[in-house]
């Protein structure tokens, strides 16, 4: 996602074109040498992505606005909190380009946050949990919360065997309709923590995780049913490069913002680097199950006794990626948006922010559906009840042979019985 103001004021060289779903960045490196016809670096990168917007002048064909960028990936959050999976949609990138912009927005433009928010369906079904926290200096707040300025205090992160990393003592608030939702984001936004640096006059100095739990109250098999999600919405503060000249906070903020930047990237690429791992050896024991009749006594270097081991992925060494774990490579379907500046004066930061998103790409998650755990193992049961019962009726027609029927006949009937009366027993106890 392309934007500019900055730059433009700066008369900045635009080095980045967006052509459908590829952004291509041309190479300032060879451009600048006076004689690079023997250089062999290509002069114009490309990575390709699922979506490419280009927000750079709004008088262009190709400008992407709010209403675009939401209708493309704001759905899909909403659609995949509705089916009951856990969804996290986070905005990446250099100071300046557009995060805060694209997430949040403004009063005359707003951003996705907002408009999820907005085309939530606040009825009697329903049920909305809001919270609002920041992470500054590796320390988290609860923007949300009524607090002395005197007396800062921060919340302790800790970790539940079975639902992961959780802010103990982080309030939720529950919220009816949508003007409640911006009154809290109005409230969140105000308290998080802003300064002026040499690239933004408002730069954000935390990272906001904005997070709305969401349960439905429905009815399946008869029964009533909850099916919950959780939607995390998170606003990363900019990566910056330090500056003597700032005073010593800046200077603490920006080296604690890039510190769990850079372990974000470790564990992305972590990520990534397993999911390709694992990628690889399900295609080889495809091929060894193709062939193990040839190869039935000789052991494959694909085997579990040959096979590497995933990397470690430190998501501790970090509050960021500790509280966004599951969403990074759990339970989750997870949405990057990586932000950049056309200008040629953010090359690196513009490469760099491609790279990381490029990475991000190929980190395979196994996101599943939040359900009644009760309702979930009746309609399993229920599942192996048909099953069971098909079987029966098959054997019956191939009545061939009367003995040998009959006593397997008499099993998978008392196997019916046994899963009906697990069902009939589940529904005693609801």
């Amino acid at each position: 996602m392309c934007s500019v103001s900055r730059e433009r004021a700066e008369g900045g060289r635009v080095i980045v074109e967006v052509d459908d779903k590829v952004a291509k960045v041309r190479n300032i490196k060879v451009d600048s040498r006076l004689d690079s016809s023997w250089d062999t670096r290509e002069k114009t990168v490309a990575f390709s992505f699922d979506y490419c917007y280009w927000s750079v002048d709004p008088e262009d064909p190709k400008y992407a606005s709010q209403e675009m960028v939401f209708q493309d990936l704001g759905t899909s959050v909403l659609s995949g909190a509705f089916r009951g999976y856990n969804i996290c949609l986070f905005a990446y990138g250099q100071t300046g380009s557009g995060k805060t912009y694209t997430m949040m927005g403004t009063p005359a433009s707003i951003g996705l946050t907002p408009r999820i928010c907005e085309l939530s369906e606040f009825n009697f079904s329903l049920f909305f949990l809001f919270s609002f926290l920041e992470i500054y200096n590796e320390r988290v707040r609860d923007l949300l919360k009524q607090s002395d300025r005197k007396k800062p205090y921060t919340l302790r992160v800790r970790e539940h065997p079975e639902t992961g990393p959780y802010v103990q003592g982080l309030t939720q608030h529950l919220v009816t309709d949508y003007k409640q939702v911006v009154k809290l984001l109005e409230e969140g936004i105000a308290k998080r923590i802003t300064a002026a640096t040499h690239i933004h006059n408002a730069s954000s100095r935390s990272h906001a995780i904005f997070t709305i739990h969401y349960t439905q109250a429905i009815l399946e098999n008869n029964l009533p049913s909850e099916i919950a999600s959780k939607i995390n919405l998170v606003d990363l503060a900019g990566s910056e490069r330090a500056d003597p000249s700032y005073c010593k906070d800046r200077i603490t903020e920006g080296a604690n913002i890039n510190k769990s930047l850079v372990t974000l990237g470790i564990v992305i690429s972590t990520l990534a680097q397993n999911s390709q791992m694992f990628s690889s050896c399900q295609s080889i024991n495809t091929v060894t199950s193709e062939g193990e009749g040839s190869h039935a006594g000789s052991p494959h270097p694909g085997s579990s006794s040959g096979a590497r081991r995933p990397a470690y992925i430190p998501y501790r060494d970090s509050i960021l990626t500790w509280l966004l774990k599951d969403s990074l490579g759990g339970n989750s379907k997870t949405i990057m948006i990586a932000t950049i500046s056309p200008a040629s004066s953010s090359y690196n930061e513009t490469m760099s922010t491609l790279r990381y998103a490029a990475n991000a790409k190929n980190i395979i998650n196994k996101p599943r559906v939040n359900e009644d755990a009760n309702v979930k193992l009746i309609r399993e049961l229920r599942e192996e009840i048909d099953r069971l019962k098909t079987m029966l009726m098959s054997f019956e027609l191939r009545n061939s042979s009367p003995s040998w029927s009959d006593d397997r006949d008499g099993n998978l009937t008392e196997l019916v019985l046994q899963n009906e009366m697990k069902v009939c027993m589940i529904y005693l106890m609801l």
